[in-house]
């Protein structure tokens, strides 16, 4: 017992310890309207008691709520922009509690909750050669209501529909808030004027030959029921998901096409981009260690693996972690794997994620290195990835996990 608490122990200290390889604005080049925000925030993280940071938070809400109410590149650059992780998460979490608490403005006492289901799609060309590319649309979308419904997903409700595209993270995420606000309307106004249209342009998935590739996409719905009902308490994924997944994979998938849609919960907007981005991320690094490390266990034996952090200018925020896998008896040889970094991760709960997947593919040899790294090799000019062998040259220790 004690040996494993003191391996618990030093885990922590190892991940807590991971470096933040991102480059974050500075605020005091920020808009007002954001720079009020980062204030708020940074206010309400800050504050001795939590009644103080109650009276804060409901400050930043009111602010929030204004720029929900007007222009959406003005939103998304205020919460992009944000100055670390602590005020981007502390803006996130008041961003959605003011979008699930906005009343229903038509006085018909029925409210519609938007949502989302997340879906990650793997998929691939089973011939040698060629391409192809799956359009986005899928024919029967009440098809997959009737699933959710008969297996009581959206808290049993039978007023749901669900659109026809699969779309991209970008149709429904910060900068799409405020047009999306306009959904949870009943089609016209009282007068008799109509609400702007609700347009979801579909996402094609491009697919090569040769290799399976990791999409993710989203099913976007809207529910009827009374005001302040809440409808996506469950996260969890339920007995919809396996005739689900069955529909969606059939709908979408081309001959020569293979496809497999994995669905989670449905979800309010920001917490399903959220959850998409991190199931997508897990889903594609348990596709990349489960084959190199079968190739490598057929031809060389065990691998080791070297989690490290890099800045890299084409990564999410200027910086990432990656997972290198290599074997002692080819020394020359390493796989790696690029680990994104989104907004609102901490480091150390990314590392954490891969360390855990490599100890499912019972992978003993794992080692974490501290400092944050180059994006190429000045050797090769390739992606900097490290073996056990190359680390005291480079990188100085590293920790066993």
């Amino acid at each position: 017992m004690g040996s494993s608490r003191a391996k618990m122990k030093n885990m922590d200290a190892t991940l807590s310890a991971i470096p933040d390889p991102r480059t974050f604005p500075d605020a005091r080049f920020a808009s007002p309207a954001a720079a009020a925000c980062y204030a708020l925030a940074e206010a309400s993280l800050a504050a001795e008691t939590g009644q103080r940071a109650d009276m804060v938070d409901a400050e930043l809400r009111q602010t929030l709520a204004a720029l929900l109410a007007g222009d959406g590149d003005v939103l998304a650059a205020a919460i992009n922009g944000s100055p670390s992780v602590a005020v981007a998460r502390h803006l996130w979490r008041a961003l959605d509690a003011e979008w699930r608490a906005i009343p229903d403005s038509t006085g018909a006492g029925v409210a519609v909750t938007v949502f989302a289901i997340p879906v990650v799609i793997v998929a691939g060309v089973e011939r040698a050669t060629g391409k192809a590319t799956l359009s986005g649309v899928f024919d029967d979308p009440a098809a997959l209501a009737a699933i959710l419904q008969e297996h009581g997903a959206i808290a049993g409700n039978r007023t749901l529909a669900l659109s026809n595209a699969l779309v991209g993270s970008e149709a429904i995420d910060v900068r799409r808030l405020p047009e999306i606000l306009a959904w949870r309307q009943l089609p016209a106004h009282a007068d008799g004027t109509l609400l702007p249209p609700r347009m979801l342009e579909p996402s094609p998935l491009a697919l090569a030959a040769g290799a399976e590739a990791v999409h993710l996409r989203f099913v976007v719905g809207t529910a009827l029921a009374r005001p302040g009902a809440e409808l996506l308490a469950d996260t969890t994924v339920g007995k919809w998901a396996l005739p689900f997944t069955k529909a969606l994979s059939g709908q979408i998938g081309l001959a020569q096409t293979p496809v497999l849609a994995m669905p989670r919960a449905p979800l309010h907007l920001l917490p399903a981009v959220q959850q998409g981005r991190a199931a997508q991320r897990e889903v594609s690094a348990e596709l990349f260690a489960s084959n190199a490390i079968r190739r490598m266990r057929a031809a060389v034996g065990e691998p080791s693996a070297v989690i490290s952090a890099h800045r890299a200018a084409d990564a999410p925020g200027g910086g990432e972690l990656r997972l290198s896998l290599s074997s002692p008896f080819e020394p020359r040889d390493a796989e790696g794997f690029r680990c994104p970094l989104y907004l609102l991760d901490r480091p150390g709960d990314v590392a954490a994620m891969l360390i855990e997947l490599l100890r499912d593919c019972r992978v003993s040899d794992v080692r974490v290195i501290g400092g944050i790294h180059a994006d190429r090799d000045p050797t090769t000019g390739l992606p900097l990835l490290f073996k056990p062998d190359t680390i005291e040259d480079h990188a100085g220790s590293a920790a066993h996990c």
